[in-house]
């Protein structure tokens, strides 16, 4: 074995991890970062973990969020995920740094695919991996994001070994690194790898046909597909349970034809379009990805003691009112609701990637501009609407995600893999010096041209005027001219960022110059260029994304702390369920955490919940509070509300009103008198009886509660029929009495009705979802074929190769 073929991967490894640990390097003193999204999920998660801890099994439900749900997006373990064990030696640093090391080694394999040098392969990691965007996700706790996007140009290197005839390695890869992608678990950044794979098999396609050589893409095309399939099928139970329940989600179609107003709709087969575009990127704000603060910056930033903006309050308020008000000042003035930070990929790495536009050639690069256009021209939504309704409409799946200014994780890969391709054909002998000219010229009259057109004229072409600029108004009329003043902040932003962005570039392509004309060694290039691509990168993402946002492990892990209201509360130790006004309860995590609640926090929570919440809760329908067992109102910290009305765990009604459609079920909740009635979809559920003999003497309680099972006792003169305050849920909940399996019945929109015989009598649900068991025997079957496909195939050759 040549022990030096490793040597670059081991050099590489080394710098990864001294990388990633430098940069998030308080991780060394046992702290962790503070995540939004990851202090939402330890609320929505705790009720599976404490499970998983105490019976060393899944439950793959909850009860403390939504008045109960799947637990399949939310924390889940599944039988034969044997991948899992591969992504944690990958991922053997502590978090975050794990995902920025993965960035890097990930794109390393991609480059090394590419036959690009180690030393040069080791810098666009790093220009990859320091990419803005893929940093500031850390911050708002888009873990899993970062995981997919990390193993992004695992796969495509693997793709790129078989369409370079090196099919083993290429199999192997490829199969191991979508089953990576997948077990990352986010289908949008899965999703969008897709686009930005079929439009490298439509390059290498077209590159077949006029070369004449189909048969071989033929034979790599099926390659490719067997790979992936059995990457894919190595995730069988979680895509199986993801795929069942998007149709109960929000990413699901609702039946609904009204709106909450009572107004005439269409029926949606996914997300709604003023949904879905919300995040959508300004043509404009394109210019972003090369000068940062272009609009700006992110939503908020900090504007020091020379600002106008300080200046002006100094002048009017004082000192103090000046230092507090600039700390966080409204300087985005682009179209998007929120915005963490610019998306920028840097001004010297686009500056090579028009360097490869001109320099390098073949199908790589068409593959990448095309993708990139792409990529960057959805990003734009609705402010594109033509191309953007065109997708939603047409395209399978568009219309499953929100966010659309996120598919520039595609440029945000291509442009600095063209751009590192440019360097190889820059320093590669085969190319001539006047074309290495040529194109140095080019890119730099593009990009230096662009970044001076802004410096000169920059501050005359808009207005900078932003969405959220009337909540200065108040402020105006005390202190006139603040306004005017972050105006001007705003134009000196673009001036000055502008200005770093063309020195920026004027420095590379001056040492490029020099190196074609001989006064540079290449190593030495290669060192300052690394210098000034980190510089570039590093000191942006550091505005966003830094030791500040570390705390000690305790405060992460444990990142709520009982209030009054919440000590109060538990002191009730029975079954029942909470709401808290304080926040908005659809978008709180944190009361899951120490109640039942009917609330929680997640993107895909199930439809008909949400629109029971639109369509009633939001009107203070107490009679649907009530039958979702909501005995407790929190209205501060200090304060909550018991409520007496709530219907318990279960109850018997009188009467079953019949409907026929989802529009009739939803409206029929106004005037419910849900003790004694329930509403039921006729078309869907057949009873048989609409109405029940009333038996005061009739009883039924709850005995059991955990996740998996509830167990109920009933004591009747007569039959009766039975609501229970659960979620309904076909695909996982069984219904037994005595043992025996009998049918239930969906009622109140979104609860559960069955049939209670006379007498007395056990009735039990299970949640025994047969998705796990039927996915967890596809993705052995998968595995082995992952392990004996290789072997096979090495046996042969082996064998062809003695004979």
């Amino acid at each position: 074995m040549n022990l030096k073929k490793f040597l670059p991967f081991a050099i590489a490894i080394i710098v990864f991890a001294i990388a990633s640990v430098l940069y998030f390097n308080p991780v060394l003193s046992g702290k962790q970062i503070k995540q939004s999204d990851i202090t939402q999920f330890i609320g929505m998660s705790k009720d599976v973990k404490e499970y998983r801890a105490e019976k060393g099994e899944e439950p793959y439900w909850l009860d403390n969020a939504f008045s109960g749900m799947p637990a399949y997006q939310v924390s889940a373990y599944y039988p034969n995920d044997f991948v899992r064990y591969i992504d944690r030696v990958i991922r053997f640093l502590p978090r975050p740094a794990d995902y920025l090391f993965l960035y890097f080694l990930s794109f390393f394999v991609l480059l090394t695919a590419l036959k690009v040098d180690w030393k040069l392969a080791i810098l666009g990691s790093l220009s990859f991996g320091f990419s803005t965007y893929l940093i500031i996700i850390f911050g708002a706790g888009h873990n899993a994001k970062a995981h997919a996007i990390g193993y992004m140009p695992m796969v495509i290197a693997g793709v790129i070994y078989i369409f370079r005839k090196r099919y083993l390695l290429g199999f192997v890869l490829t199969a191991l690194a979508m089953a990576l992608e997948i077990y990352s678990n986010h289908p949008q950044m899965t999703y969008y790898l897709g686009f930005c794979l079929l439009i490298l098999v439509i390059v290498e396609c077209v590159e077949a046909f006029k070369s004449r050589t189909l048969p071989v893409f033929l034979k790599q095309s099926a390659i490719l597909v067997a790979a992936m399939l059995i990457g894919v099928g190595a995730n069988s139970t979680r895509l199986l349970a993801m795929k069942e329940y998007a149709d109960y989600s929000t990413r699901g179609k609702s039946e609904l034809t009204i709106t909450p107003d009572g107004m005439p709709k269409e029926k949606s087969s996914g997300l709604d379009k003023e949904y879905i575009t919300e995040y959508s990127y300004g043509i404009a704000e394109t210019f972003n990805l090369m000068i940062p603060r272009f609009m700006g910056g992110g939503t908020v930033e900090e504007l020091g003691e020379d600002s106008n903006f300080y200046q002006v309050l100094e002048q009017n308020a004082g000192r103090s009112v000046a230092k507090d008000y600039s700390s966080q000042v409204l300087t985005y003035w682009g179209k998007q609701p929120i915005v963490e930070a610019p998306a920028y990929i840097g001004a010297i790495v686009f500056f090579l990637f028009f360097l490869g536009v001109f320099l390098v050639k073949g199908r790589l690069k068409y593959w990448l501009v095309a993708a990139t256009i792409f990529s960057i021209v959805l990003s734009w939504g609705k402010n594109f609407s033509i191309i953007t309704n065109f997708f939603i409409d047409y395209v399978p799946l568009y219309n499953k995600f929100r966010a659309v200014s996120s598919i520039q994780v595609i440029a945000e890969l291509c442009v600095p893999l063209l751009g590192i391709l440019a360097l190889k054909e820059f320093f590669s002998s085969k190319n001539s010096s006047e074309e290495k000219e040529n194109a140095l010229k080019k890119a730099f009259y593009i990009i230096g041209g662009i970044s001076l057109l802004f410096v000169l004229f920059g501050s005359s072409l808009f207005a900078f005027e932003g969405l959220r600029d009337a909540q200065y108004m108040g402020i105006e009329k005390q202190l006139p001219g603040i306004i005017d003043a972050l105006i001007t902040d705003r134009k000196s932003m673009l001036f000055n960022d502008s200005l770093r962005s063309l020195l920026l570039v004027l420095a590379v392509a001056g040492m490029l110059w020099f190196y074609l004309k001989g006064k540079l060694k290449q190593v030495s290039v290669l060192m300052v260029l690394g210098g000034l691509i980190i510089f570039d990168l590093v000191s942006i993402d550091t505005n966003y994304v830094n030791k500040e946002d570390f705390t000690s492990a305790r405060r992460v892990q444990k990142p709520f702390t009982a209030t009054k209201a919440d000590v109060e509360i538990l002191k009730d130790k029975g079954y029942y369920r909470v709401v808290n006004f304080s926040v908005s309860p659809m978008q709180d995590g944190r009361t899951s955490y120490f109640h039942n609640s009917i609330g929680g926090y997640h993107a895909a929570k199930m439809k008909r919940y949400q629109e029971l919440f639109d369509y009633q809760i939001a009107k203070n329908n107490m009679e649907v509070l009530n039958m979702l067992n909501t005995k407790y109102f929190i209205i501060s910290d200090e304060q909550f509300q018991e409520n007496p009305e709530a219907n318990g765990n279960a109850w018997f009604v009188t009467s079953l009103k019949e409907v026929d459609s989802a529009n009739e079920e939803i409206i029929a909740l106004d005037s419910l008198r849900t003790k004694t009635e329930a509403v039921i979809n006729s078309k869907e559920f057949k009873v048989g009886v609409d109405a029940f003999e009333k038996d005061s003497t009739a009883t039924i309680s709850i005995k059991k509660k955990d996740l998996t099972e509830l167990v109920y006792e009933s004591n009747t003169s007569s039959n009766q029929f039975a609501v229970f305050s659960e979620i309904y849920y076909k695909d996982g909940w069984k219904a037994y009495i005595d043992g025996e399996n009998v049918p239930y019945y969906r009622v109140n929109y979104i609860l559960r009705g069955l049939n209670v015989p006379v007498g007395k009598h056990t009735i039990t649900f299970k949640y025994e979802p047969a998705i796990i068991k039927t996915g967890s025997l596809v993705s052995l079957l998968c595995y082995g074929l992952l392990v004996l496909v290789p072997l096979g195939w090495l046996a042969v050759s082996q064998k062809n190769k003695n004979s």
